[in-house]
């Protein structure tokens, strides 16, 4: 097809003349409310991370491996459980996947049988009404040191066995 003849003819058709910015400049978010890594994690602000939803789902394979004592309700144990793990999984910039649930449920004691009666009325309490309330589960998830969610699962079961108050900042 004929161009006009006001547009100008160049040689090299891909070349546009214009040039490509530098390689190492930054990317900026390009949305007012994106995330970028310079903002501050303030209490209550949350965590994010890609595709946090996923945690939901896998927290679905262990309601029937939980060990429950009277007053506990599964509902409020996996809530609180996938704010854990989504955390985790934060930290390590990417999505939830089911080693964020074990450690998050091995912490608190929620996959054996014999758990500590002290872990069992500390996680009582933290964990009651966590499937309700939004801010029961950012303190849940406040009282996890960030060290401790940097462990792997194996590393926690072996932790938790020896002393709990220890993988809690206690």
């Amino acid at each position: 097809m004929a161009a006009p003849e006001h547009v100008p003819v160049l040689d090299d058709p891909r070349h546009t003349g214009l040039a490509l910015p530098p390689a190492v400049e930054v990317p900026r978010p390009g949305r007012p409310a994106e995330p970028s890594a310079a903002d501050p994690r303030r209490s209550g602000m949350g965590s994010p991370g890609p595709d946090q939803g996923y945690a939901l789902l896998l927290a679905q394979r262990f309601r029937d491996r939980l060990h429950l004592v009277e007053g506990e309700h599964a509902a409020d144990v996996l809530a609180g459980a996938v704010a854990v793990a989504t955390v985790r999984a934060s930290l390590f910039g990417r999505a939830p996947v089911i080693h964020d649930l074990d450690l998050a449920l091995t912490l608190w004691g929620f996959l054996v049988a014999d758990a500590p009666d002290d872990l069992v009325a500390e996680r009582r309490a933290r964990f009651a009404g966590a499937s309700h309330h939004y801010w029961d589960r950012r303190t849940l998830v406040e009282s996890v040191p960030v060290a401790t969610l940097r462990l792997t699962p194996d590393e926690v079961r072996r932790l938790a066995g020896a002393d709990w108050r220890s993988l809690l900042g206690r």
